[in-house]
């Protein structure tokens, strides 16, 4: 059985043949066989051929039943379909199960149950009438779940029953499917800083494009260029066709860093320090992505999502949707580390210049704080969210509180926009608090060190 497609329950798991078959026999099955058997004992003790006829009937019946089922127990497809199939956390997803009778004699009563992890719920369960010959039988759950992840459905399970009730047969479906449960995303206002743009708005970076004849800088003809760029003293000198180079936009990256150590995080569950970090990460890397932005969803690890390109950023204009698709669904399985520190993450920034850098820290000591600020020399610029796991652990009034401002000295002094974040704060509110710690900043004077170049949105 495949999602969205019919299939067939697998032969191999009938091992036991008629054995298992038998095996099935229900409560009145077994009753009547063993009435039979009596039935039958009796008439040879006493000599009575009527009752032997009864006795013969009573025990015929359950074994025809199970030789029925066992030989049409194949003759019935089910297929699965989710809607949808990726869903945010604590959103609800629907199961269609569908069942069709291929076979051209009625079916008995049908329970269908399907296997569900017991995060979503109970396993469902369905009673079906007899559904005849060709006949088609539609039903559907409800599945939720606060805690993000990727949970199996199935395989389905189907329990046959003759009409008469003497034999029950359960076969289980090949295939099961997949339900992606995300991080929850919310929507972040939209802040205009100065320094260098974002995206593919206004003021966006533009690499130089040389207009006049004698210093033009030329390229080789691509297929779909405007022959009208075409500069034909290139041409001639290279002996192939070649266009001028006009003003191509320079897309503003940013990096999503999300801190996943074991050590930096306190508590489980949704409403964890570790949870709220995660779907942080995913509301600003879904909104960088909407601006504009070329995005790369890095880890202390140093690792970045698969796929996302040679370079790990992925977000092209066309493929923006696709991206946060991937980094979403990469995201929905994120565990903790077992790391000790942010070196290698900060072994993939020191390459060059990588933009725009939001990062999402849990407990740091002097050591990771000194790594972090490294981090900063290496962006355009930088916004810390720093989760301190003694203020989540105790509601705001754990004894890590009055450390926290202490902790974030480092990294402004490195220039980081740093955000103490309080539990159970929506983001929205602090993405807005860096633009106002941002806008403070720059009112008090800029090139000191805390200024930087560079802007998001």
């Amino acid at each position: 059985m495949a999602a969205g497609q019919p299939g067939a329950a697998d032969d191999g798991e009938d091992r036991g043949g008629l054995r298992a078959a038998l095996s099935g026999l229900t409560t009145r099955g077994r009753s009547f066989l063993a009435a039979g058997v009596a039935a039958a004992v009796c008439a040879y003790v006493l000599g009575q051929g009527d009752l032997l006829r009864v006795g013969l009937l009573l025990a015929v019946l359950p074994l025809v039943s199970v030789a029925v089922l066992h030989r049409t127990r194949y003759r019935v497809a089910g297929s699965r379909r989710l809607s949808p199939s990726r869903v945010t956390a604590g959103s609800e997803a629907r199961v269609h199960l569908r069942m069709d009778n291929v076979s051209r004699v009625p079916t008995g009563l049908l329970m269908l149950q399907d296997r569900v992890p017991y995060v979503l719920g109970p396993r469902p369960r369905f009673v079906l009438d007899r559904v005849e010959a060709g006949g088609i039988r539609e039903v559907s759950y409800k599945v939720r779940s606060d805690l993000r992840g990727r949970y199996p459905l199935g395989p389905l399970q189907l329990r046959l029953s003759d009409p008469f009730g003497m034999c029950e047969l359960t076969r289980s479906f090949s295939a099961y499917d997949t339900l992606i449960v995300i991080p929850r995303t919310e929507p972040l206002p939209t802040l205009r800083l100065a320094g260098e743009a974002s995206g593919y708005g206004d003021g966006r970076q533009r690499s130089l494009a040389l207009a006049g004849e004698d210093d033009v800088i030329p390229r080789g003809y691509r297929h779909g260029d405007d022959l009208r760029r075409v500069h034909w003293r290139s041409t001639a000198r290279y002996g192939e066709l070649m266009v001028r180079r006009e003003e191509q936009p320079q897309r503003a990256r940013c990096t999503v860093l999300l801190d996943t150590r074991r050590s930096a995080y306190q508590g489980a569950g949704p409403d964890s320090a570790f949870e709220w970090a995660v779907s942080g990460a995913a509301s600003a890397m879904v909104h960088m992505l909407e601006r504009g932005f070329a995005v790369r969803l890095l880890t202390d690890t140093g690792d970045s999502v698969p796929g996302a390109g040679p370079d790990g950023f992925a977000g092209s204009t066309q493929e923006s949707a696709d991206s946060a698709g991937l980094m979403l669904d990469t995201l929905a399985v994120i565990g903790q580390s077992d790391g000790e520190g942010l070196s290698p993450a900060y072994d993939v920034l020191r390459g060059g210049n990588e933009g725009l850098l939001i990062a999402f820290f849990g407990d740091i000591d002097e050591e990771q704080a000194a790594v972090a600020a490294r981090m900063r020399r290496r962006s355009g610029a930088a916004v810390a969210f720093v989760l301190d796991s003694g203020d989540w652990g105790h509601g705001g009034d754990g004894p890590g509180s009055a450390g926290t401002e202490e902790r974030l000295r480092p990294l402004r002094e490195a220039g980081w926009i740093a955000v103490p974040v309080p539990p159970r704060t929506d983001l929205a509110r602090l993405w807005q608090q860096a633009g106002q710690l941002r806008a403070g900043t720059q009112s008090a004077g800029s090139g000191g060190p805390t200024g930087f170049s560079g802007g998001w949105s």
